[in-house]
């Protein structure tokens, strides 16, 4: 079968190749014959070799994913084959970590995700536990549930981390497509003012998140944000700065916004090292933390978001493309053409 493999360690060392399709399942895991895959920008880094994160090579790319069940393990209960499903991207998890048995796997220090130390679903066919998969309601999409997963980790981030109180500042950095969650996710708390920021690159997807409820949406290569912020209110700037971008110089941008007792949320990854003091951080007495991927829980409820229409996507997802055109895919995300792009398999 066909996949989308990263081979080496250069920029660019992506390709199609041939991969061996599973041998066989084991009594406790589930096979899926994939439909849709999104394209995250961790995909993106890594055909470009700049991701900060630990890989093995080479690795089927993907792990924005959902399909039908094509074969149960004789121990698995609750699916059955031609069932609609949508996966988690925690692999593998050991199970027996104070995490996992706080419902908290997402944070296992044994965690495998697909798609960087597990083979990953820009192919045909995928493994996945039962544990992990959920069903997608009956009006989704299978273009739509492919995209559950940045949503979760908008909503991971933005609800179960992160506290909004309705009539709120909110600051969203980065209109990619984890800015443009969480910017819903963030109307759907009850923000008053939405300040979505981005640069020239970002011009459509600037007026998507206008288009999603943005109040206003500033390209901050034409515009100082942070005096816009501070206009926008009572002068003391925003009550919560949402980091989407994964550069770190957005962090001391961050700290300029925020007012005093304010939050930011870190969902960005960035390698890049700081160069600057932390101490606004403390002299503002800011909440500052950090928001990693999603559990059990957090995918049911935005299915059923993405069910009633709460959370639109329509907007979001910029083209369909098969596997052979996936670099045509990560190059309209790449160019700002598109927010998300879907591979169809």
């Amino acid at each position: 079968m066909q996949a989308v493999v990263k081979y080496g360690r250069q920029d660019g060392n992506v390709r199609v190749e041939d991969v061996a399709e599973p041998q066989g399942i084991s009594p406790d895991q589930v096979l899926l014959e994939v439909q849709a895959v999104g394209v995250c920008g961790s995909d993106i880094h890594m055909w470009h070799e700049n991701q900060s994160w630990q890989i093995k090579l080479p690795v089927v790319l993907g792990h924005e994913f959902c399909g039908y069940v094509a074969k149960v393990g004789e121990r698995v209960k609750g699916f059955k084959v031609g069932d609609r499903v949508a996966c988690e991207t925690a692999a593998e998890v050991c199970g027996q970590c104070v995490y996992c048995l706080s419902g908290n796997y997402n944070l296992c220090p044994h965690r495998k995700g697909y798609g960087n130390l597990i083979d990953g679903a820009m192919t045909r066919f995928a493994v996945a536990r039962p544990q992990i998969l959920h069903r997608i309601p009956d009006n989704v999409t299978f273009e739509q549930a492919s995209l559950t997963e940045p949503v979760c980790v908008a909503y991971n981030a933005l609800v179960e981390k992160t506290i909004i109180k309705p009539g709120e500042t909110v600051v969203i950095q980065g209109v990619g497509a984890i800015g443009i969650m969480a910017l819903q996710i963030a109307k759907l708390r009850g923000a008053g003012i939405i300040i979505a920021l981005g640069t020239d690159i970002d011009a459509h997807r600037l007026q998507v998140a206008k288009q999603l409820g943005a109040t206003h949406a500033i390209n901050i290569q034409h515009q100082d944000p942070v005096q816009f912020v501070k206009a926008s209110g009572d002068g003391f700037g925003a009550d919560l700065v949402v980091d989407a971008t994964g550069v770190s110089k957005a962090l001391k941008q961050s700290m300029d916004m925020v007012r005093p007792n304010g939050k930011i949320t870190k969902i960005g990854w960035g390698p890049q090292p700081l160069d600057f003091s932390l101490d606004p951080l403390v002299g503002k007495a800011v909440t500052m933390q950090g928001s990693f991927s999603h559990t059990y829980t957090t995918w049911e409820r935005v299915l059923g978001l993405l069910a009633t229409g709460q959370v639109d996507l329509k907007p979001v997802i910029g083209g369909a493309y098969p596997l052979t055109e996936w670099r045509e895919a990560f190059e309209r995300m790449e160019k700002g053409d598109n927010i998300k792009s879907v591979i169809k398999i």
